[in-house]
């Protein structure tokens, strides 16, 4: 099996704050029988297949491996005739990975079946070859391959197993490489780049490749890559290029002699670095294998680099960017590197002289681990929800919540035990625990559940209300009025106020007394603490729990809070007995007074009027006398007693006036001498029409000669 290596042992990152950059990739090494080969012998080129792995040497050796790099017996390792003398150059394989071609310095050309040789050819050329492709179509059976040198040659078999060479076109310089793909061949010269269209057998063009001054484009390898069927990726030097193959529209076809198709570069952009091989990721996305333009300060090569790129029209921007730690990197050129990949499988293959690495886009496995290990719980929830996993997305969360702890985001902590825990009681009680050890109970206590399905042991609601008690009254006070009394002892709860009680704060904890006391339907102490309060809410919980009972002893502090509102329930003789009132008022007259000046309103008869003379005379002498004229239910003689005592003469007069007699007589008197009111003394006399009190009247009369012609003319009316 291949040797699999920690990333950080391939590869790198150049400062912190890549770090945070969540990878791509994830690194192996290729090992086991390849490592032997490269102990003796360096790479100078390779072709990867979906089924194999072909490298080529600096001793001019072709081997085959599986993609754990094991050996593997082909015709490549039986015979030397498919060996060259010199490196070898390039290798291609065809679509099924039945045959591979190689060319070398040696100038020879080998087409070897894997494991047939019927169709093997070697051919000689006498110079330097540098490319060679084999036709991509799998059912060729190898009739057609390429070679390169100082022009560009079409191999075709005949049905007599001839082989026929067509020149395709001359070359300025050199071919440096070939990329072949349906029918059209991508070549690169010592001048820029061309697309050959087979079908039409003519050229669509030359794109030019600038490079600076100090840079000639034959000390680099040009790397031609498909991506799909019309779609070429090119990287030569320090630049990317996207061209895409289309057919002429009709007013390109209206010119004669014109290719049907054209080639249009629809992106070009620089990198920083020396391109080493591409190859496409997504639509918009390449991978690139980049040398560094930098060097060490002992002058050495720097690590490559691994890219993904974006681009778009004439620009790009780098998404990530590993520095990949290969053995000897220090003393590699830029034209030491090449990039394989397996498209299908998203790998790609990162080839030095001495070391073969194989660069995968991470599972979500992987990155599920990363994105833990870096702290991004949300991201790796949302993955593990849309793709799956391993790990549950329940602990996924539940170390997000310890996380968040830890950094002191309480409330977001407690917001996610919302969202992620439902109604398991298990968890929650477990998680409700974390809140205990920071002292931050109250910063969960909004989302706990508080359904019957949901409910938690009472103990964890208790545990919240104890410490929103110590710490934040306003909090405890909240919950006592939004949780159901049935989370919770309540009676447990009333003694921990009691014990903590603190006077800064008895507004909040006696209305947290009054509720509590109220839900455990002890009413009579809930109307105690919500009147030392003086709180108006009393009155509806009178109504709502019809406590009229209860209230019997708590008449004067209502009275106190709200006089309307008391005496409109007091007023209800269905409700309570006006005895009872009575009897709790005596010890406040003024209280009193309110109430049976009230009463008589609703109730003419009651028995309680007698109370009201006194009452009246003491806080409202302006309704004694219509009252005492109303009224028949109190005592005259008491009445006429609190009168004198207080001086009131008109209603002494009134009394006086109603015994009659001696009395009416007084009353007289009174009225002549002490409110001295002839009119009303006359009125008087014929209210009575007693003759003795006339007599009385004409006698006084005599006495004052100036009030004698009011008396007669009273007389005479």
């Amino acid at each position: 099996m291949a040797e699999a290596l920690q990333n950080c042992s391939v590869s790198g990152t150049d400062s912190i704050e890549d770090d945070e950059v969540e990878p791509k990739f994830k690194y192996q090494r290729l090992a086991n029988d390849l490592k032997n080969i490269l102990n003796a012998d360096v790479i100078t080129c390779t072709a990867i297949h979906l089924k194999l792995l072909i490298l080529g040497t600096f001793r001019g050796r072709v081997y085959l491996f599986d993609h754990q790099g094991n050996a593997v017996d082909s015709n490549l390792s039986n015979s030397e005739h498919h060996t060259h003398r010199l490196a070898v150059n390039h290798i291609d394989v065809d679509s099924k990975g039945e045959y591979v071609a190689t060319c070398s310095d040696d100038g020879k050309v080998n087409i070897t079946g894997l494991f047939s040789c019927e169709n093997n050819q070697n051919l000689s050329f006498g110079k330097f070859i540098k490319a060679v492709a084999l036709e991509p179509d799998s059912r060729s059976r190898i009739r057609r391959f390429i070679v390169g040198d100082d022009k560009l040659i079409l191999y075709e078999r005949s049905l007599l197993k001839k082989l026929k060479p067509i020149e395709l076109s001359s070359v300025e310089g050199n071919v440096l490489s070939i990329s072949w793909h349906g029918s059209f061949v991508a070549w690169a010269s010592h001048i820029g780049v061309r697309v050959y269209d087979l079908s039409e057998r003519c050229s669509l063009g030359l794109m030019k490749w600038e490079v600076s001054p100090h840079e000639r484009l034959e000390n680099f390898r040009c790397h031609l890559r498909w991506s799909n069927q019309y779609t070429l990726l090119i990287g030569w030097v320090d630049t990317i290029r996207i061209c895409v193959i289309r057919k002429r529209n009709s007013v390109e076809t209206s010119f004669c002699n014109l290719p049907g198709y054209i080639v249009d570069p629809v992106s070009t952009f620089q990198t920083t670095f020396y391109i080493c091989g591409i190859a496409p990721l997504t639509a918009t996305q390449l991978v690139v294998l980049g040398y560094r333009k930098e060097r060490s300060s002992s002058f050495k090569a720097l690590r490559p680099v691994l890219c993904v790129i974006e681009y778009k029209v004439n620009s790009s921007e780098e998404i990530c960017t590993d520095s990949l730690t290969l053995r000897g990197f220090e003393e590699y050129t830029v034209n030491d590197y090449s990039l394989g990949s397996i498209i299908e499988e998203n790998r790609f293959y990162i080839v030095a002289p001495k070391d073969i690495v194989v660069a995968s886009l991470i599972e979500n496995d992987d990155r599920l681990e990363w994105l833990i290990k870096h702290s991004k719980f949300e991201e790796a929830m949302e993955l593990i929800a849309t793709h799956g996993g391993s790990v549950p997305i329940l602990s996924v969360a539940r170390l997000y919540i310890n996380h968040l702890l830890a950094i002191k985001q309480y409330d977001d902590a407690a917001k996610l035990c919302l969202r992620m825990l439902g109604n398991n009681k298990v968890l929650w009680e477990e998680e409700v625990f974390k809140f205990v050890k920071c002292q931050q109970l109250r910063s969960v206590s909004p989302y706990l559940p508080t359904s019957v399905e949901g409910k938690l042991d009472p103990h964890v609601y208790e545990m919240v209300l104890y410490e929103s008690l110590k710490f934040d009254v306003n909090s405890f006070l909240n919950l006592i009025k939004e949780w159901p009394s049935h989370l919770y002892d309540g009676l447990a709860v009333i003694n921990a106020i009691h014990d903590n009680f603190r006077k800064q704060y008895a507004n909040q904890l006696l209305e947290s007394l009054a509720l509590l006391y109220s839900y455990q339907g002890d009413y009579e102490s809930a109307l105690r603490m919500y009147l030392k309060l003086q709180n108006k809410d009393v009155f509806q919980l009178i109504r709502r729990y019809e406590l009229y009972d209860v209230i019997a002893k708590l008449i004067i502090p209502l009275v106190q809070l709200d006089r309307e509102r008391a005496l409109k329930i007091l007023l209800d003789k269905k409700k309570i007995k006006t005895e009872v009132v009575v009897h709790q008022l005596e010890h406040n007259q003024e209280y009193l007074y309110w109430y049976l000046d009230s009463l008589l309103k609703v109730d003419t008869s009651n028995v309680f009027q007698n109370k009201l003379v006194s009452l009246y005379a003491k806080y409202d002498r302006s309704k004694l006398l219509p009252f005492l004229m109303r009224s028949k239910e109190y005592d005259i003689q008491e009445a006429l007693i609190l009168c004198k005592q207080e001086g009131f003469y008109p209603e002494m007069v009134f009394l006086l006036g109603c015994m009659g007699g001696v009395e009416a007589a007084e009353a007289l008197n009174i009225i002549i001498h002490r409110i001295k009111d002839i009119e009303m003394a006359i009125e008087f006399c014929k209210e009575h029409d007693d003759n003795d009190l006339w007599n009385l009247l004409i006698n006084e009369s005599t006495k004052q000669p100036e009030i004698v012609s009011k008396v007669l003319d009273g007389i005479t009316m």
